[in-house]
């Protein structure tokens, strides 16, 4: 072999495997809510936790405060989400949720002091398996998505006042009669509008969103998928493609959109069909390289340990394109109490202004921070 050949391997293999980025973990609480949103509370300027039935003060998050007791059922509160809002105009971040016990969607009021914070019945939707909130009209606002598995998909938007205010309360707006387990939103078919992706196939937009009909394309069966389903173009080409966790059985894949003139469909490809529940994900820049990360990881007990691969390790991880696959990296991996899951909603932010985002992780295995530290 000759010099230039080596040196060419060399280069190649420096350019192709970035060095892994280094996390340091800060365990907050042992509570097993599954959700956790981050924002300021108190209106100090900082970011802080919120999840269950406390909110956790920052920078440091080891000062708790109790926002009121989440109802609970077996094993789960029932608080599904922890979307930040400020519903009521008033200044303070509230936040929105759901139950699947209580089949409530409903917004949690801030009081803007250490009281407790007042809950406020937003809809009865049927079991919420989780929530999320996407820009579905355009309007530059977001609007709330609930999962109900079996019942009727819709969205809601906050009807606001003066100045953009939220006025506390919220218009429906219905897509489809029936929906399954998983949830997405993004532009499939390019023409400028989100369509909403369920397990039975896409749902494309209306021109006319409040009086058209969502149109769906039975292009696959997603099973029981995660929420989000994301919709992204991970191979970039110009088209929009899928990313599906399985929340209650082994696999990850991407599915690739296809074009045949106006017919569109999809390939799927795996990303990692060894790890159990993948139930939430989040698409989002964590090394700074200007290209996106995929970060998920196992939800623990989902069904009270009944899924398949329940008593596997639990594992967060972060997954990198290489531009033919992807790379899985590590962020904890190990048995209960040693590695940790990554709950039903978990968020990404930069917690102390230091340019790297970092990953706030609920779950019945506890409460954690994953400060980035970068790479090492």
């Amino acid at each position: 072999m000759n010099v230039s050949l080596i040196v060419f391997i060399l280069l190649r293999l420096l350019i192709s495997e970035p060095k892994p980025l280094v996390f340091e973990k800060q365990l907050i609480a042992m509570e097993s809510a599954e959700s956790v949103g981050v924002f300021d509370v108190n209106g100090d300027g900082k970011p802080d936790l919120v999840s269950g039935s406390y909110w956790y003060e920052g920078p440091e998050f080891t000062k708790r405060h109790l926002i009121g007791q989440v109802k609970r059922v077996s094993e789960y509160f029932d608080d599904f989400s922890t979307i930040p809002m400020d519903v009521n105009g008033d200044g303070n971040m509230d936040y929105v949720t759901g139950g699947w016990f209580g089949k409530t969607l409903f917004w949690v009021e801030n009081p803007g002091n250490n009281g407790e914070w007042q809950p406020h019945e937003i809809a009865n939707t049927g079991n919420v398996e989780t929530t999320r909130a996407w820009d579905v009209d355009g309007d530059g606002q977001l609007d709330i998505v609930p999962n109900t598995p079996n019942q009727p998909l819709a969205y809601y938007s906050l009807k606001r006042g003066d100045g953009g205010k939220g006025t506390g309360s919220f218009e429906k707006y219905p897509v489809t009669e029936k929906h399954g387990h998983g949830l997405g939103f993004g532009d499939i078919n390019g023409d400028g509008r989100g369509d909403f992706i369920i397990p039975e196939g896409w749902l494309e937009a209306p021109e006319d969103l409040k009086n058209g009909k969502w149109q769906l394309h039975e292009a696959f069966q997603l099973g029981g998928a995660s929420v989000p389903i994301l919709v992204v173009d991970v191979n970039k080409n110009g088209l929009n493609d899928l990313i599906v966790g399985q929340g209650h059985d082994y696999g990850l894949h991407w599915y690739e959109q296809k074009r045949n003139g106006a017919d569109i469909s999809f390939t799927q490809h795996p990303i990692d069909p060894y790890q159990s529940q993948y139930h939430t994900m989040e698409w989002a820049d964590l090394d700074n390289d200007g290209k996106m990360e995929l970060i998920t990881g196992k939800r623990y007990r989902a069904h009270n340990g009944n899924d398949p691969g329940a008593n596997d390790h639990l594992g967060l991880y972060y997954f990198k394109w290489n531009g033919e696959s992807f790379s899985k990296n590590i962020i904890s991996y190990g048995p209960f109490g040693e590695g940790k899951g990554a709950g039903l909603y978990f968020s990404v932010e930069d917690l102390n202004g230091d340019g790297m985002l970092d990953i706030v992780v609920a779950g019945k295995d506890g409460l954690a921070v994953f400060h980035n530290k970068g790479s090492k």
